[in-house]
């Protein structure tokens, strides 16, 4: 990103705030009409809808929609250096009969061309179908819903948790299986890309000649992970909320300070924080808040699904300390994991919830791994677990909090745990569950038998672990007042265009009794 570019993101992050609004407060009069009756429309290449469709960030009244014309989008997007008026419709139906909303959007050269259309004034708990049309070609149709009424207490929302999708290491398939499922939302909890350099003996290569460090670069890796069809065709079934991890920038960086300060001086690392958060915000549906200003993207946020269940959505990599290197360290008070702002912001959302299940979207895991054998301790510094007087506060508050339970991502296993208010007490209360789910291609098809070898001996000293495993997939919540029913869905292989999924085990969270049970 140039000087100039960065400079001018404040006034376009007002820009694009304003036209969210406009366009979400009334349709468009204009006719979605055959390309015949546009004769002053610049036509554009085929394949400008490459990178497919997609929604986010459900409302009671109101969805994101998103997409990014790129007819070569593995090199740059090959687009004019021009503003490109699209053209978007939402219907109640999938043959676009009962259309609700239209308007126009402008897909701008220095978002990327990119498309973010916040639509408002629509009903609550509905199914929409929606679409867009550019320079004579047409998206392909997605599909997308609204979050319930405000004050709705009943139902239900099924909810698939995704994180940790490596290109390298195999096929998305996992995503084919979740299409099936029929979630309402889908919530990916970071790793989204990998910066990673391209390797020769990889299943998928990695585009490009090294790690991505401009806008350029990240632009062309999203694409490429746009790419994958299974991916795209979860993008075009349901709306997701998204937040990062560390592999959409640099691999464990925290705040400004990358993860080789020695190869990466700040001044060089701020100019690779701004470009990988821009593309972040170009790739994904959400509103115009996430509009990067410079090196600082605001992605923790809140979204109701009635008086059900709360998502408290966080960002574990922003304000963050620098990682301990000591257990002595790791127990520092100074550290946080949160930053003040947005520690207070999430205490007040969990205090002051009027749900009946308090979610957490965590991208590293909360609950205790002690990875020694026996006598001692040994941590992770990069998880909850390096950040000790902050987490144990968290788990104290829990004690006072409607049903809480994180979701996570991150370890590239599936790790469902008990939440103790001390981990250093075994005797002290379980006051919460957490999944973390396993990757959708990450680490790809593992060896079962080594992963065991390593990890089984570890569970005496880690006895809030209710279930490990090494498989590649994701989990599946249906959500009620009475309870959570959890599924571990996994594949047989990512190796392969194609898979067979299967439920690897059945897990249980009843409202009013923190904790998890194996079903």
């Amino acid at each position: 990103m140039t000087a100039a570019t960065a400079a001018g993101l404040p006034d376009r992050r007002r820009f694009l705030t304003a036209s969210a609004a406009v366009l979400g407060a009334a349709a468009s009069a204009q006719l979605w009409l055959p390309a015949t009756a546009h004769a002053a429309e610049t036509p554009l290449p085929e394949g400008v809808f490459s990178l497919g469709v997609a929604s986010g960030d459900p409302l009671p009244d109101g969805i994101v929609l998103w997409t990014r014309l790129a007819p070569d989008p593995l090199n740059g997007g090959g687009m004019p250096d021009a503003v490109v008026p699209v053209r978007w419709e939402l219907a109640e139906d999938e043959r676009f009969r009962k259309v609700v909303r239209r308007g126009t959007a402008q897909a701008r050269p220095e978002y990327g061309h990119s498309v973010h259309v916040d639509v408002r004034g629509l009903r609550p708990g509905r199914r929409y179908w929606y679409r867009f049309r550019a320079g004579g070609r047409i998206s392909p149709v997605g599909r997308t819903r609204t979050a319930p009424h405000p004050f709705s207490s009943g139902g239900d929302l099924r909810l698939a948790l995704a994180s940790c999708q490596n290109w390298q290491h195999g096929y998305f398939t996992p995503y084919a299986d979740m299409l099936d499922q029929d979630p309402d939302v889908v919530l990916f909890v970071g790793d989204y890309i990998y910066e990673s350099v391209p390797s020769a003996t990889a299943l998928r290569r990695h585009e490009g000649t090294g790690e991505p460090y401009t806008l350029a670069q990240y632009r062309n890796r999203y694409a490429q992970y746009r790419s994958d069809p299974d991916l795209a065709a979860m993008h075009a079934g349901a709306p997701f909320v998204v937040t990062f991890d560390d592999h959409e920038v640099d691999n464990d960086f925290a705040g400004e300070i990358p993860q080789d300060p020695a190869k990466q001086p700040h001044e060089a690392f701020v100019a690779r924080l701004t470009a990988a958060y821009q593309a972040y915000y170009e790739h994904m549906p959400v509103r115009a808040t996430a509009v990067p200003d410079g090196p600082h993207i605001r992605m923790h946020r809140r979204l109701e699904f009635g008086r059900l269940a709360r998502l408290n959505v966080l960002d574990t990599r922003q304000y963050r300390s620098d990682q301990a290197t000591s257990q002595a360290g790791a127990m520092d008070p100074a550290l946080t994991m949160l930053g003040a702002e947005q520690k207070q912001w999430l205490l007040d959302g969990l205090h002051g919830s009027p749900a009946r299940w308090n979610l957490i979207a965590s991208q590293i895991m909360m609950a205790e791994t002690d990875l020694l054998v026996g006598e001692g301790k040994q941590w992770f510094y990069d998880a909850w677990d390096g950040y000790q007087a902050e987490r144990n506060q968290f788990l104290g508050e829990f004690r006072n909090v409607r049903n809480p339970v994180v979701l996570t991502g991150d370890r590239h296993l599936t790790m469902i745990s008990d939440l103790k208010e001390d981990f250093a007490n075994p005797e002290s209360a379980v006051v919460g569950a957490e999944f973390v789910g396993t990757s959708i291609s990450s680490n790809g098809d593992q060896d079962q038998e080594a992963f065991r070898r390593e990890w089984d001996p570890r569970r005496a000293d880690n006895p809030h672990w209710k279930l490990l495993d090494a498989h590649r997939g994701y989990h599946l919540f249906d959500i009620r007042r009475d309870g959570i029913d959890a599924q571990v869905r996994v594949v047989d292989t990512v190796r392969r265009p194609t898979s067979v999924p299967s439920t690897l085990a059945r897990l249980r969270v009843e409202a009013g009794r923190p904790g998890v049970e194996v079903v």
